[in-house]
């Protein structure tokens, strides 16, 4: 049997990308996934591609800053399964702009995608997941969230999923419901592949390389499934031991302790 067979799993961003991996990875798994993006046309042709590995997933409209698309989403996962088990807080937008050139509108912009959408898909999720036995809930956050990374907007919504995610882990234990933080490093997808910030970031890693969308969504299976049943309220980063400490690594390589 399946790991997750017979669960619903709801994945926001996930029409292309992390998110596109990590629904697949649920969907191979045996769960049927509501694949959630603002990208319609991308995102219809992701759940035909699905489809025709023999994955259960459908394809849904969702502006995670809009609380009455929650709503609706949440119902529509009631309606088409009866229940929810899995939520993967995955949309997310970064800004690449300094405090001092970061208008506030745009600040706004990332901290209400990011993180304010966050909270409003764990309000209107929980009350299903309750109501159904429990479940998970993954935030993914970044391990720009352990440090000062030059876009201050986008470091500032992640360093808040930390705290979101031990609030509402606190919040929702005794109701069954986990709650758990992803925080990867350097991925490198369509998006950025042309990122002039790339080659120094890998150059920094002390593994010499940056991750893929399907290690991230190996370990957003694991904080999915019952084989994390008593993690709830941690931070898991996955980024090839850059957190760690990469700054320290390169003065070593650079004077010849390593």
């Amino acid at each position: 049997m399946k790991e997750l067979e017979g669960r619903v799993a709801i994945v926001t961003g996930g029409a292309r990308g992390q998110g596109a991996a990590e629904a697949r990875r649920l969907g191979i798994e045996g769960a049927a996934v509501l694949v959630c993006d603002v990208l319609a046309p991308e995102g219809e042709a992701f759940v035909a591609e699905l489809a025709a590995q023999g994955i259960e997933a459908r394809f849904r409209t969702l502006d995670v800053t809009n609380p009455a698309d929650w709503s609706q989403t949440i119902d529509a996962a009631r309606d088409w399964k009866g229940r929810l088990d899995i939520l993967i807080n995955n949309a997310g937008i970064i800004n690449r702009s300094t405090v001092s050139a970061t208008e506030p509108d745009a600040w706004e912009r990332v901290l209400k995608v990011n993180l304010t959408g966050a909270f409003l898909g764990i309000r209107a999720a929980a009350p299903l997941m309750e109501e159904t036995g429990g479940g998970s809930i993954v935030n993914i956050s970044s391990n720009s969230a352990f440090s000062g990374h030059y876009d201050p907007a986008y470091t500032a919504s992640k360093w808040g999923l930390r705290g979101l995610t031990r609030s509402a882990a606190m919040e929702y234990a005794a109701r069954g419901i986990r709650v758990n933080a992803v925080c990867p490093g350097l991925v490198v997808t369509a998006l950025n592949a042309a990122s002039p910030h790339l080659q120094p970031m890998i150059g920094m890693t002390p593994m010499g390389r940056s991750g893929t969308p399907e290690e991230i969504a190996e370990l957003v299976l694991f904080l999915a499934s019952d084989r994390s049943a008593f993690i709830t309220g941690e931070d898991f980063v996955i980024d090839g031991g850059f957190t760690a400490g990469a700054g320290y690594r390169r003065v070593a390589v650079e004077t010849g302790i390593y």
